[in-house]
């Protein structure tokens, strides 16, 4: 198994995608990025903790590449648009990669990449690559919470 993490907004929304993706084996919602250590959603919420909701995620390399998982990541939602996604806005609200070690790096940066030279998207990407830190886990209340809530309005794009 191999690890990988992405933020994009609301973290249910993220989350729930890659649970759908084959050889997805597990996913756990969370906070990183930050300064923070084993900060509350509350506190994530005031954007002064600098985490971004991040969707952690354990894969089987044997069933879908690091880069199905990129292009994944990147249809679901507007890598273009700094510190917001939908109605979601503030810094836990950005685009990120997460890197866990050189090999993801490279195929981030050259996915990134190959994304802004298609002209998919008019504007320039703002999405971070960085290096994975510390992942704290969201309260258990977000943990696959559209398999818990009939209520899904997280709205990414």
């Amino acid at each position: 198994m191999q690890k990988a993490t992405f933020a994009a907004g609301c973290f249910w929304g993220v989350e729930a995608t890659f649970r759908a993706v084959d050889g997805v084996v597990e996913t756990v919602v969370g906070y990183t990025g930050g300064k923070t250590a084993n900060p509350s959603y509350e506190e994530v919420c005031t954007g002064r903790t600098g985490h971004a909701e991040a969707v952690q995620l354990q894969f089987d390399p044997a069933r879908v590449s690091y880069d199905e998982l990129l292009d994944a990541f990147w249809a679901l939602h507007d890598p273009t648009t700094l510190n917001r996604q939908g109605p979601d806005v503030g810094t836990q609200y950005r685009s990120a990669i997460f890197v866990h070690d050189a090999a993801q790096e490279a195929a981030a940066t050259a996915s990134k990449e190959r994304l802004q030279q298609s002209g998919r998207h008019r504007r320039p990407i703002v999405t971070e690559i960085v290096p994975a830190g510390a992942f704290y886990r969201a309260e258990d209340y977000h943990q696959q919470y559209f398999d818990k809530s009939p209520r899904r309005f997280c709205r990414l794009i």
